[in-house]
């Protein structure tokens, strides 16, 4: 039976796990084994500089956080080691770093994650991390709402130049 402190400690680390999970939009679990320390390095760079927080945390620690959680069903996926991406502020960017990082390096494996409190498959997580950006998909949205409106103006504009059209001939012909 481990220590008091011991048991008190882990339960800590479980809550600050729970806190994270609860308090983030996406999280992703991948496993990193194979990879060396410079490709570890890039990889936690280039998460950084996407605001995704990344942690490596025991398997045992995780399955208790995602029961409390309510993630149970990831359970499955906590073989081997498991690294834990999440971001509080985008829903793609960890899927997106992760997903290019692992184009690059076969040995990063995605293994699934959740959304907004609900559980996806690293599927899920590779269409996801396959969509355009935000802008982009806001500009086409734009364009599409913009383009009847267009065809509308035309249109009416168009008869608006052949009646102008017409009554200038009408004019023209009644003056000579």
């Amino acid at each position: 039976m481990p220590k008091k402190e011991v048991l008190d400690a882990k339960k800590a680390k479980v809550a600050a796990i729970v806190e994270l999970i609860n308090g983030t939009k996406t999280g992703v679990l991948v496993d990193f084994r194979g990879l060396t320390v410079e490709e570890d390095t890039k990889l936690r760079n280039r998460l950084r500089q996407a605001n995704v927080a990344y942690s490596v945390i025991k398997n045992r620690l995780i399955k208790f956080a995602l029961d409390a959680a309510n993630l149970t069903e990831l359970e499955s996926i906590l073989k081997g080691p498991t690294a834990l991406a999440t971001s509080d502020t985008d829903l793609v960017a960890p899927a997106k770093v992760l997903h290019d990082f692992a184009k690059e390096n076969e040995l990063l494996e995605i293994k699934g994650g959740f959304m907004e409190g609900k559980v996806v498959d690293s599927a899920t997580i590779k269409k996801l991390a396959t969509l355009p950006p935000k802008e982009v998909m806001l500009s086409k949205l734009l364009g599409s709402l913009q383009s009847p409106m267009y065809g509308l103006a035309n249109v009416l504009n168009a008869n608006i130049a052949g009646l102008a059209r017409a009554l200038n001939a009408a004019a023209q012909k009644k003056a000579a």
